[in-house]
């Protein structure tokens, strides 16, 4: 009777709980945006739903089935030629910024806001930053480290 309830308890909890992000279980696309050429590697057994062009740029806003996490891939003008230092500033980020790396060629920000982790990574392209934006609940920080990371490191310009 004990192991019964067991098995009951954790398929109830499978059904209920919500999926969690794993790289090496995900089914992995490459993502173009054609008129710029950007590219990244996409999850897209984990990013289900398309949410159509995102503000402000080129590319397409994705959504987990049930919109706990976002991921938004975009080019964002840079008529100017801005380093990415100075249009990080101009941007002007949010103060609490727990992460924060800036090179010639890239930065990458993130930390949390309301229970969710934020995370942006934007290259210096050919007229234009080359974005990846993910949001993602805190709780599942350990889950989308891997996810995250692959989707950072395969952004190109």
């Amino acid at each position: 009777m004990r192991a019964q309830l067991l098995a009951t308890a954790l398929a109830t909890a499978a059904i209920f709980a919500p999926a969690l992000a794993l790289a090496g279980d995900a089914e992995w696309r490459r993502y173009v945006i054609a008129s710029t050429g950007t590219s990244v590697d996409m999850p897209v057994s984990i990013f289900t739903v398309d949410a159509g062009p995102p503000e402000g740029g080129t590319g397409r806003r994705f959504f987990t089935d049930d919109r706990r996490a976002d991921l938004t891939v975009q080019s964002v003008p840079n008529a100017q030629n801005d380093s990415p230092a100075t249009f990080l500033a101009k941007m002007r980020p949010p103060a609490g910024i727990i992460y924060k790396r800036i090179t010639s060629d890239f930065f990458v920000v993130s930390s949390n806001r309301k229970d969710r982790i934020w995370y942006n990574r934007c290259n210096r392209g050919n007229g234009t930053l080359d974005c990846v934006l993910i949001n993602y609940p805190v709780s599942e920080k350990r889950q989308w480290d891997d996810v995250v990371t692959r989707i950072s490191h395969t952004l190109r310009s």
